[in-house]
């Protein structure tokens, strides 16, 4: 008995096999790009025009495949970047124009305005406080990979007058060239304006000097419109089943030409419901493409101003999926490989039967040297993440890890220059063949053991963690036995249950995943998924380290250790109103404009007064550090005792869990063969 269902020798497949092309795909792909907000640069942002036009041009191909077509209108907060371009005479005097990027911020000059550029150097605190800054456009230098978002210095100048900031990346993104432009999401507000500017062009004025300044003119007009109206396409392909789903989603905004991101995505996801559709394949389950909007913005002020098309899709345009859709399959950047071997980064329970499937559909050596592979946990990154806290487990083709996002992404190198056809084609074929695979079996292979020896695994040493393990020892021996049952069903070739049957088993099974999700998810001040125990568990031992190093009178040492904990790292860079402001709006705003970043973040160690005054003691001399000492032991008093309570609720949500499944696998032994039973 096999539960991956050997699809290379049945006929469906071969015919689906024959209808994946990947020139159809490249052909949509390269399409897309002729709608824009920046008639010179690209852009498809949140609410715009473009992304209007894109979405219609999508709903029509949608249509002329097939598919059964839903426009879904949210509401969220728009961008309309049309133009940045300053205007400068170089070294030898000529006149000179340079195209600038953007940030979802709000900018108008109404034509050409006269203003003052000065290098502020990395744009930290005490670079900006040495210069009048006031009325300016302040050059930055910055790393946002290495040290800090946009947001930081952009309002750090705002605080002190600047006009607006405009970035040069001296590293972390767009280092393929130094005519490499920037754009990200902002998570700031809209009236600290931010730029971005090549590395070739700041040259070109010889303005890289700390405090030299020069005249340019300026033409902007970049407009933040509230409560504008985006809207996420769905194509439906009814399936036998119409209350089980199966999603396959990619988004459609973009910055600059988003070749890559997400063009080709899109298309592919299209070109694969369009090989389903003409090989006459009907399906088990109802799939429902999806082309997400504002996935790279969407909240004007919020840390987590990304995903919002996504995130408004699950939890307001259609709450009804959850407990329905079995999966969703996002896709990212699919027409270049990331690495030597392919990652398929998927939720905890999914591992195994992905794992199964990547055995029997293998990439040929020149595509991936080194094959494919699955990893966990879900990141923040994609719209995955947002599919996956609302209950509905899914997958990415991974892409955060390789050398793109430091060459390409979010760059106008973001262009048909990258495409590899054999990569793309191998990603048309694994990820049809995953959706396919999913259609085929009677019950989500979801397998929660691996999410509970994860966390198992995670704890400390502490009383409190023993209580976890023993629980998280009652709980998988239970989620192995689902598992094998589940497994046992897909793989035993008798009849299905009834339909009806068949969507209340897995609406059994998406409840504990669920159920895990809301109690086993949290998020680092880094946006890193976490278990809830893995926050204050981090902190303490940054924070024993600390104190041991200052004990011994190593304050660069401390100081380094203190800035990995939370948000402190830019307690030393940055002005306390700054820190302060970036803090409070992570979770002192409604859970709407903080989505799928709502409740995960488990505290805060503010330690900015202890790394200045660490710092100050350091430039003095001051070896008496008692004060900063007695701070750290209270945080460690704290962090051990959120720790603790971190522990036993999770322990505690373990044995929940294991209820949870000892009532699945009552129900599963019960109506496996057959209609649910009252």
């Amino acid at each position: 008995m096999k539960e991956v269902f050997d699809i290379s020798e049945q006929d469906a497949f071969s015919k689906i096999y024959r209808f994946l092309d990947p020139e159809y795909s490249y052909r949509i792909a390269r399409q897309m790009e002729q709608f824009r907000t920046n008639e010179v640069l690209g852009y498809r942002t949140a609410g715009s025009r473009a992304e209007y036009l894109t979405g219609e041009m999508i709903c029509r191909e949608m249509r002329e495949i097939g598919l059964d077509v839903s426009k879904d209108a949210f509401t969220l907060d728009g961008w309309d970047f049309r133009r940045a371009r300053l205007y400068f005479r170089d070294g030898d005097g000529r006149e000179q124009c340079a195209e600038l990027g953007s940030y979802q911020t709000d900018f108008h000059t109404d034509g050409k305005r006269l203003y003052r550029l000065i290098c502020a150097g990395r744009g930290t605190a005490d670079e900006i406080s040495r210069l009048d800054v006031r009325g300016k456009l302040v050059l930055v230098e910055i790393d946002q990979r290495g040290e800090w978002w946009i947001n930081y210095p952009a309002y750090q100048a705002h605080l002190h007058g600047a006009a607006a900031v405009i970035a040069v990346q001296r590293d972390g993104y767009g280092q393929i060239h130094p005519d490499s432009l920037n754009a990200q999401n902002i998570s700031g507000p809209a009236d600290a304006p931010a730029f971005s500017l090549s590395l070739t062009d700041a040259r070109r004025m010889g303005i890289l000097s700390f405090g030299k300044e020069i005249d340019v003119l300026f033409d902007a007009e970049s407009s933040i419109i509230p409560k504008a109206v985006s809207y996420n396409i769905t194509g439906r392909l009814e399936g036998e089943e119409k209350d089980s789903l199966l999603l396959m989603s990619a988004h459609y905004d973009s910055y600059f030409e988003g070749f890559q991101d997400d063009n080709t995505a899109v298309a592919m996801m299209l070109c694969i419901a369009r090989a389903i559709v003409k090989s006459g394949y009907r399906p088990r389950k109802t799939m429902i493409f999806c082309a997400m909007a504002a996935e790279e913005w969407g909240v004007i002020n919020s840390r987590y101003d990304w995903s919002t098309g996504a995130y408004n899709e699950v939890f307001g345009l259609h709450p009804e999926w959850q407990g329905m859709a079995v999966l969703d399959i996002n896709l990212e950047l699919p027409a270049h490989a990331h690495g030597r071997s392919h990652a398929v980064r998927s939720v905890w329970e999914y591992q195994p039967f992905l794992n199964r499937i990547l055995e029997q559909i293998s990439p040929k050596n020149t595509v991936y040297p080194e094959k494919a592979h699955v990893v966990s946990p879900i990141l923040t990154w994609s719209d995955d993440f947002s599919l996956a806290i609302a209950g509905i487990p899914s997958l990415v083709n991974d892409f955060a890890e390789g050398p793109f996002m430091e060459t390409h992404y979010h760059s106008q190198f973001d262009c048909g220059d990258s495409y590899d056809e054999d990569v793309y084609f191998y990603h048309h074929q694994l990820y049809a063949r995953i959706l396919l695979e999913y259609d085929r079996i009677t019950a989500a292979p979801l397998d929660f053991s691996v999410r509970v020896r994860a966390l198992r695994n995670s704890a400390g040493d502490t009383p409190e963690a023993d209580i976890l393990r023993a629980a998280a020892d009652r709980a998988i021996p239970l989620a192995e036995r689902l598992a094998g049952l589940v497994r046992e069903l897909n793989c035993s070739g008798r009849t299905p249950p009834s339909v009806p049957g068949r969507c209340s088993l897995n609406r059994t099974l998406l409840t504990i995943f669920r159920f895990c999700e809301d109690c086993f998810v949290r998020l680092t001040w880094e946006d890193s998924p976490i278990f809830p125990h893995e926050y204050a568990q981090t902190n303490l031992k940054l924070l024993t380290d600390a104190v041991e190093r200052l004990e011994r009178q190593d304050i660069p040492g401390a100081i380094s250790v203190l800035s990995k904990i939370d948000n402190n790292a830019y307690a030393c860079s940055f002005e306390r109103e700054v820190f302060d402001y970036f803090t409070d709006y992570a979770v002192n705003q409604p859970a709407s404009r903080l989505m799928w970043g709502a409740g995960r973040l488990m505290g805060h160690v503010d330690l900015f007064c202890v790394l200045r005054s660490l710092r100050e003691a350091q430039s003095s001399g001051r070896t008496d550090l008692s004060g900063e000492l007695d701070v750290l032991r209270q945080y460690l008093e704290e962090q051990s005792i959120l720790l603790a309570s971190s522990l036993r609720q999770e322990a505690a949500d373990l044995d929940s869990l294991t209820q949870l499944l000892s009532s699945a696998l009552r129900y599963f032994e019960k109506n496996a063969d057959g209609n649910p039973q009252p």
